[in-house]
């Protein structure tokens, strides 16, 4: 069986643990420019930009000519792509894991997530899009300064401010906004091009992050929760594996209604209110790596279902109450004439 991460980055521990299962005869990456996770993978590609017209179908001939069965992307934007083609790859043999389109979109649409949140009755913190529906909900008396500032279509704590006045909250707004249009994050806010931005009141309590697992028929079947000790560019830098008995209401309740295969991310924090869920993504996060360590063996599990057979419960261990912390290793990538010359 061989496996493809595209958009795969710097998360060359992901490759390593594929590489790890002896389940996979190769493990693959694709990324626009060479990383880390390229030179630790079987074999690479570089790919064109995940908006280009070109990068479907050069993602499906290097899946057709290197015999891949499975897809996963380690990028939100490059997962809206990849889900408007499922059938494309679907028709050559190949699995994309990850969520139904519109879900994907959910998803990816931080607005069109807390909407979807409260209609399932779950709590979410309150939302407002646009300075005009903030304002009006602090005249009411709903939310008050200071409140988070966040892109709509936000991903990796780009553009987060936290304003605490109303001169503060024009400044920011329009540099907000200028950080979306000068990065990446203009490809999907183009689509909500007149509200590119929400403001949400500020939640205190413990921050966690949850592996919603399903099978590949989109059936509920375990969660995993790590508490968010300490975060770095937006990834968990130190967890803790804790208890998920608090959250498991909650992510059955998003299991049932995303569709996804395979590991659905949640961020949420617990508060003396309950639990409110802040955002989700359709991919194994910054945070499954405490999973793994803790026993949570998503590669084998993966390869089982490909193969037919029944969820193993060793592979879906999870000892909690362990510290896990991301160990910055510096390591060579490769020459400057080499590094020149693969992209």
């Amino acid at each position: 069986m061989n496996i493809l991460f595209t958009s795969a980055g710097r998360r060359a521990y992901i490759i390593d643990y594929f590489k790890a299962c002896s389940d996979y005869d190769k493990v693959y990456a694709a990324n626009s420019k060479y990383t880390i996770a390229l030179k630790r993978a079987d074999d690479y590609m570089i790919s064109p930009i995940i908006y280009s017209d070109e990068y479907i179908p050069s993602i499906l001939d290097f899946c057709k000519s290197h015999q891949v069965d499975v897809v996963m992307s380690l990028f939100d934007v490059d997962l809206y792509v990849l889900a408007k083609h499922e059938k494309e790859f679907a028709d050559n043999g190949i699995l994309l894991v990850l969520a139904p389109e519109d879900f994907v979109r959910i998803c990816n649409d931080k607005w069109a997530t807390a909407q979807f949140i409260k209609e399932l009755g779950l709590n979410t913190p309150k939302t407002y899009l646009g300075i005009d529906s903030l304002k009006e909900a602090m005249n009411k008396g709903e939310v008050s300064y200071p409140v988070l500032m966040k892109p709509r279509w936000g991903m990796a704590s780009m553009g987060i401010y936290k304003v605490e006045n109303d001169e503060e909250l024009h400044f920011f707004t329009e540099k907000c906004r200028k950080d979306i249009f000068n990065s990446y994050l203009k490809y999907e806010s183009s689509l909500t091009e007149d509200n590119p931005i929400i403001y949400q009141e500020i939640m205190n309590g413990e921050e966690y992050g949850l592996d919603v697992l399903n099978d590949l028929s989109g059936n509920y079947v375990k969660t995993f929760a790590k508490q968010k000790v300490e975060m770095r560019s937006g990834e968990t830098d130190l967890g803790r594996t804790a208890d998920p008995a608090p959250f498991e209401e909650t992510a059955k309740l998003i299991s049932e209604k995303s569709g996804h295969k395979g590991i659905l991310s949640v961020d949420c924090f617990k508060t003396d209110r309950g639990i409110f869920v802040i955002e989700m993504n359709c991919r194994i996060s910054g945070h499954y790596p405490l999973a793994h360590l803790a026993g949570f063996n998503f590669p084998k599990v993966l390869a089982d279902w490909m193969k037919g057979e029944e969820t193993n419960p060793e592979n879906i261990r999870f000892e909690t109450g362990l510290m896990i912390i991301k160990d910055l290793l510096p390591t060579v990538l490769c020459t400057e004439e080499e590094y020149a010359a693969k992209k």
